[in-house]
């Protein structure tokens, strides 16, 4: 899986696919193991989680001339996913790939009715499941450690010289409160070793919704006229918000779960206009699975709930967290910098809360607001 991971996060992103209700996928049909992805409540143009898990099946599966195909649920429900499910499923596939939390409920209804048909989930954790839940044999799934990549981005944006900070999630789900309790200590830990931590300042918000927004927007507006540099935009589609607001002072952004800096640059014809991005190895873990059960070795996932973070603390590069160093615009937090960086958690020199209960106890002045929608 390290292997994979090394070469899919050297991709850059393709440009924004078209999407369609039902989808479209490859029309071959060599090969035995037939993969279909369901989307969430996004669609695979949403430039982050969708998208990205989307792109990775297709190039697998095309390599592989394998079929594939998605689906995209009428609505946002457990009965529309279990739906599309089981269109797939009389469609003749029988490895589905599915992305995000939302589809813990679905897992527990098709799951067991259908033991003949693998089940790939990602960010689906053991808390999205039924307390006692014992996951099926034909499931696997995995969740990310996003604490660590929102610390980094947050050390690397105070580092860089940033001081005034935001944080705008979409809904807060665990790993969107991951994210952005990692960011606001990354960004504590390093006012404390640059010594301004009086003069850090983080705005904390969740947009309420996976997309942008006008009333989204209208607060992006008021953070960055009143001097916010920089938001760590966490949430699907939602950084569209940041960056309308951002274009208009010349403010900055940090994107999410993928390298979004083609994305959003060429969205907004403003170069540097993303700093950085907290990335997650979704690309990197559907390509390594899909090999995997192909190759038959699904025993070496089934019924497991894997954890994915840091696997090497030299190369960063073959880790399932990390920020994109030959695609950021930063200058004083440098390449070397990073890697100590990396090594140190990796060693656990730092030591980073994945808890979501409440907000990290911090010496920089962190304003939380009330969910926007």
């Amino acid at each position: 899986m390290k292997k994979v991971l090394s070469l899919v996060l050297a991709l850059c992103m393709a440009a924004a696919l078209l999407a369609g209700c039902q989808g479209g996928g490859n029309s071959a049909e060599g090969g035995s193991m037939k993969v279909a992805m369901i989307t969430d409540y996004g669609d695979i143009t949403d430039q982050s989680f969708n998208q990205s898990t989307y792109e990775a099946c297709k190039e697998y599966t095309g390599s592989k001339n394998l079929k594939f195909q998605y689906y995209k649920p009428t609505g946002n429900s457990t009965e529309a996913r279990v739906a599309s499910f089981n269109l797939a499923v009389a469609d003749g596939y029988d490895t589905i790939v599915v992305p995000g939390y939302a589809f813990g409920e679905m897992i527990v209804e098709v799951a067991e009715k259908n033991p003949n048909v693998k089940i790939i989930a990602l960010d689906v954790s053991s808390g999205d499941f039924p307390e006692g839940y014992t996951v099926p044999a034909n499931v696997c799934t995995f969740t990310y450690q996003e604490e660590i990549a929102g610390y980094m981005a947050g050390y690397a944006a105070v580092m860089e010289g940033y001081t005034k900070l935001g944080f705008l999630g979409g809904i807060a789900v665990p790993a969107v409160i991951r994210y952005g309790y990692g960011f606001v200590q990354g960004a504590n830990d390093a006012a404390a070793a640059k010594g301004n931590a009086d003069a850090v300042e983080i705005n904390y918000v969740y947009g309420g919704a996976f997309a942008g927004d006008p009333a989204i927007t209208a607060v992006m507006d008021t953070w960055y006229s009143g001097g916010t540099e920089v938001v760590f935009a966490c949430g699907g589609g939602i950084f569209t918000s940041a960056c309308e607001a951002a274009v208009k002072v010349d403010g900055k952004v940090i994107g999410v779960d993928v390298d979004q800096k083609a994305t959003i640059e060429g969205m907004y014809s403003k170069e540097g206009l993303c700093v950085t991005s907290a990335m997650k190895g979704l690309a990197a873990t559907v390509k390594a699975v899909l090999a995997d059960v192909e190759a038959g070795k699904w025993s070496d996932y089934s019924g497991k709930v894997s954890n994915l973070g840091l696997v090497s603390g030299d190369d960063p590069e073959l880790n399932y967290v990390q920020l994109p160093t030959a695609t950021w615009t930063m200058k004083n937090f440098t390449v070397d910098n990073y890697k100590a960086l990396v090594k140190d958690i990796f060693d656990g020199k730092i030591k980073v809360s994945a808890d979501t209960a409440a907000m990290p106890s911090v010496s920089i002045k962190v304003t939380t607001f009330d969910n926007i929608k």
